[in-house]
This record gives structure tokens, C-alpha cells and sequence, in this order.
């Protein structure tokens, strides 16, 4: 499956006018895809981790019928997570096509099925849980049928791979609601984990997509130097990974697949140009990003050798650091370019990308901690994580529902 996420021609985040303006009563934040989920985005990440939190302190903040891991893990991967790569993809696909996407009433619904997904899930103690599980998984398969219809009929094939993937997100949410129901011999930590390598799929091909090109295009001395042979490795042992973790395969399989991931990403990411972005959030953040994914799966390599190596370490590198600062730094550079600002961060958001460090670093750094000490790094990891969203919301919440600032329509 090949996948594409150059934009038209431009990387994202780039400013462009592709498509016609909303027409009728509609407000600027529903004129694009990006606007309403990124916005939505930040709002869940600062709001649901202390819920989390509430509900490890024995306070609620989670449905009493559901596993609280099972919960955490859910949201953050099929609320937070999808809500940012529906709004990117809604967004790159009219670049890509030149068909406009949905806007006005139909993005409206789009929003309002993934705000009804997040009710039915917190109302999950006194609702059906049949029409739990219909609702929430409805919005990735609608997700999916938005983006068919251009992409089909422009023939754009290279980017057509994201449908599928897309519909993988609504089957393994159904399995998770499936496994919660008892209907199903699949966990839904399976369930859960093949989702979490689907997102680190996503995170491989999009990094390898944008981080060099944005690198590249804004610090020519960066001296970014570019290997197909090598992208095709780094996917490769990705994708590998990924079929392994789903099947029964013993964890020495498991970490010899995580090693070798973690080996090409790696040898992929020191070619470009990293450390020459030092003085550039908007790009030092995405390297970072990606460092956490390379660390993350060494660490999950070396948990299946290494007794010492907390299991947990590397999911928490790969999805705090990872997931986070990589969502966080493409929500920031799209969200200016794509309403006509320059690419350039406030100081409020370069505080943002270092909190957001501090809590993935006390985050993987929690179970090698002593006993009496991982509750309150857990608080102090969950707290960094919010603060680092509500500084997010806060500064974008304005660029996110005002028309763009030179005029154009997006």
C-alpha cells in the first residue's frame, strides 16, 4: 500500500486556495477538515488524561462498565489520535485532488458523529451497548466514504491506501466494543495494540514524507540526504511489525521485529539533517517526534531480552512522544499554513512542544521509578501532557474559527 502525503504538489501546511469557499450560514471553522478536529483534538487531549487520572485515584471520570486501561487506551487512540488524522486527511485529500471536501452542514455531521462517539463512550454504564459500538465505530467508515469519492474519480491511487486504512480503524474499534460486549475470543488489547501500530504506520510514512522536505525546503544546509531503498526498509519493518504483534508470535519475535524497526527508522532519521533545526521549533519538534519513535521501539525490542526493560516503556515512548509531539507540531505548522499565517510558532507554543518532552521523558521514566514514586510521576507526566494542549487550544482556538488571514477560502 503506498502512501502518499504530499499535498498537490506542496507539502502540508503549505497555503493554498485549492477548493471553493463555504457558502451559506457556515462559520469559518467548518470551511475545512482541519479546523474542527484539530480544535476538537485539543480540547479531548487537555480534558481527557485528568479524567484519566480521577478514575486512577478511584474519583470516576470513566464509565464503571469498561476497563479503565481499556477506556484510556481507546480514547486516545480512536478519539484524540483519528480526530487529527480525519482532519488531515479531509484536508490533504482537496489538495490532492482538487475535489473539494466536506464543508458547511456535511463536515457538521462529520463532527457531530465524532462528538456523539465520545458521549455514547462516556454514557457507556445506562446505553445499549449495541449502539455504543454502532455509533463510535460509524465515524472512521464515514471518514472513509468522504474521502473515496475524489480520490477514486481523480484516480489519485497512491493516496487511495488511506481508505482502507482508514476502514481498518472502524473493524479494530469495533473489536475493541465487541471484546467489551464479550462477543468476540479476540482481546481488546489485540484489538488495541494492532490500532496503536496502524497510528505508528500512519506516523512512519507521514515523517518520511514531511520531516526531510520541510527540513529541506526551509535549511537547504541542512544537507538532507534521501534514500528510497531506506524508506522502503523503515515502512517495511514497520508493516512487519505489525502483522507479528497480531499474530501469536512469542515475544522474542516480537522484539527481533521492534530491534530491526527500530534500526532503520533510526539509521533513516540521522539522515536528515536534525540537528541543523535546533533554532526552528516548527521543525526541531517533528525530529524530536520521530526520535521518540525510533526510542520507543528499541525500547519495546529490548523489553523482550532485556528483563529490566519495563514492557510499558516503549508504548509510552512511541505514544506520548511520539503520537503526541508528532500530532502536536502538524496541527501547529498545518494550522498556520493552511490559514494563511506564516509558519512561524508563538513562544507559548515552543513551551507547548518542551512540556510535552518533559512529560513523554517522566512518562517512559515512571516504571523504573521506585513504587512509592510512580503515582506521583504518573500525575506529574499527565498534568505536563494537558498544560502542553490547553497552551495548544488556547493559541489556536482563535486562528482555528477565524477566516483566513489573507483572505482566501480554507
Amino acid at each position: 500500500m503506498a502512501l502518499n502525503f504530499k499535498m498537490s504538489g506542496t507539502p502540508p501546511g503549505t497555503p493554498t486556495a485549492s477548493g471553493p469557499p463555504v457558502r451559506g450560514p457556515w462559520p469559518p471553522v467548518l470551511a475545512l477538515g482541519f479546523r474542527p478536529f484539530f480544535l476538537l483534538a485539543g480540547v479531548m487531549a487537555t480534558l481527557w488524561i485528568p479524567m484519566w487520572l480521577m478514575a486512577l485515584s478511584g474519583n470516576g471520570g470513566v464509565p464503571r462498565t469498561l476497563p479503565p486501561v481499556d477506556w484510556h487506551r481507546h480514547e486516545m487512540l480512536f478519539g484524540y489520535t483519528l480526530a487529527v488524522v480525519a482532519g488531515f486527511l479531509l484536508t490533504a485529500a482537496q489538495n490532492w485532488t482538487g475535489v473539494p471536501m466536506p464543508s458547511g452542514g456535511k463536515l457538521l455531521g462529520l463532527v457531530v458523529l465524532w462528538l456523539a462517539g465520545r458521549a455514547v463512550i462516556l454514557g457507556a454504564e445506562t446505553l445499549p451497548p449495541g449502539w455504543v459500538a454502532g455509533i463510535d465505530a460509524g465515524f472512521p467508515l464515514a471518514v472513509a466514504l468522504a474521502l473515496l469519492p475524489g480520490l477514486w474519480r481523480r484516480r489519485n491511487y497512491r493516496n487511495l491506501g488511506f481508505v482502507p486504512l482508514v476502514l481498518l480503524f472502524a473493524l479494530a474499534n469495533l473489536s475493541v466494543h465487541l471484546s467489551w460486549m464479550g462477543l468476540s475470543a479476540l482481546s481488546a488489547d489485540v484489538a488495541l495494540d494492532f490500532t496503536l501500530n496502524l497510528v505508528l504506520l500512519i506516523m512512519v510514512v507521514m515523517g518520511g514524507r514531511v520531516i526531510p522536505s520541510f527540513t529541506r525546503n526551509a535549511l537547504p544546509q541542512a544537507g538532507v540526504r534521501l534514500s528510497p531503498l531506506l524508506d522502503k526498509t523503515a515502512l517495511a519493518t514497520v508493516a512487519a511489525l505489525t502483522v507479528v504483534e497480531a499474530l501469536p508470535v512469542d515475544s522474542a519475535g516480537v522484539g527481533v521485529a521492534a530491534l530491526l524497526a527500530a534500526l532503520a527508522n533510526g539509521a533513516r532519521l540521522s539522515r536528515w539533517g536534525g540537528w541543523a533545526t535546533r533554532g526552528t521549533p516548527l521543525l526541531w519538534v517533528l525530529h524530536l517526534a520521530y526520535g521518540w519513535v525510533v526510542l520507543g521501539l528499541a525500547l519495546k525490542g529490548a523489553a523482550a531480552f532485556l528483563p529490566g526493560v519495563p514492557a510499558s516503556a516503549g508504548a509510552h515512548a512511541i505514544t506520548v512522544g511520539g503520537i503526541g509531539l508528532l500530532t502536536l507540531g502538524m496541527m501547529s505548522r498545518v494550522a498556520l499554513g493552511h490559514t494563511g499565517r506564516p509558519l512561524r510558532v508563538s513562544s507559548l507554543i515552543v513551551v507547548a512542544y518542551g512540556l510535552l518532552n518533559l512529560a513523554a521523558l517522566v512518562r517512559v521514566a515512571v516504571p523504573w521509578l521506585s513504587a512509592g514514586a510512580q503515582t506521583g510521576a504518573l500525575h506529574t507526566s499527565g498534568m505536563l501532557w494537558s498544560l502542553a494542549f490547553l497552551l495548544f487550544t488556547a493559541v489556536y482556538a482563535p486562528i482555528l474559527t477565524r477566516p483566513r488571514a489573507d483572505g482566501m477560502p480554507g
